[in-house]
């Protein structure tokens, strides 16, 4: 008998990819080899194509091929982080617009039921340890992640997607352990230790068993 086949695909940045940190212990490689061992009868194809530093305007730009030209079974997306940044040289303004970001995350969602995805999930993004001021701003980092997971929030109810709220894990989590953002993340205060992507795992792969049990 030919396995049931669900064919499941992340898009995202460098919180999706794991930057500085080992590959096969990334939270999307947990979830592969965990569905792996728990449903051996079915044929999960676990699928990334996440790049350090995207922004939702560039990864927009590759849907073309990376989504529509395959389209999978389930789909999560994963962006963010670098909207919400601002560089100095870009003198006070954040690398992708509030509203630029918001309709960029609709327009997904929507390119990909297009493409028949019946499955779509996008994820808010977990609280950092980063408190210095942001050049020509007043806002921090992490008061700009925050306004940014907000805006997740508003697209994914407006569209219909099911949303994940890593960020409101994560501070649950923080709650019941006594612990700090600073204990989820590598030096850099921004990407995923060992115990940030063991969270990630924790809280994506509940989601996942759900349609494919």
């Amino acid at each position: 008998m030919t396995k049931q086949s669900i064919k499941i695909y992340f898009f995202g940045d460098s919180i999706c990819e794991g930057q500085r940190f080992p590959t096969h212990r990334g939270w999307v490689n947990q979830i592969s080899q965990r569905l792996e061992n728990d449903y051996p009868d079915k044929n999960t194809v676990v699928s990334k194509f996440a790049i350090n530093g995207r922004t939702t305007r560039q990864a927009l730009e590759t849907m073309p091929y990376h989504i529509q030209s395959s389209p999978s079974d389930v789909l999560f997306i994963q962006f963010g982080m670098n909207d919400c940044n601002y560089w100095k040289s870009d003198r006070g303004g954040p690398r992708v617009s509030a509203a630029s970001f918001k309709a960029n995350i609709l327009e997904m969602i929507g390119r990909a039921r297009c493409f028949g995805i019946k499955d779509v999930f996008v994820n808010t993004n977990h609280p950092t340890g980063l408190k210095q001021v942001l050049p020509f701003t007043r806002l921090t980092y992490q008061q700009s992640n925050e306004e940014y997971n907000h805006l997740i929030r508003e697209a994914t109810m407006e569209s219909g997607a099911t949303l994940v709220d890593i960020e409101k894990y994560f501070f649950e989590d923080m709650s019941n352990a006594e612990n700090t953002p600073e204990d989820y993340v590598l030096p850099d205060l921004l990407h995923l230790n060992e115990k940030g992507h063991d969270l990630y795992a924790q809280i994506v792969y509940p989601v996942l068993e759900k349609i494919i049990s």
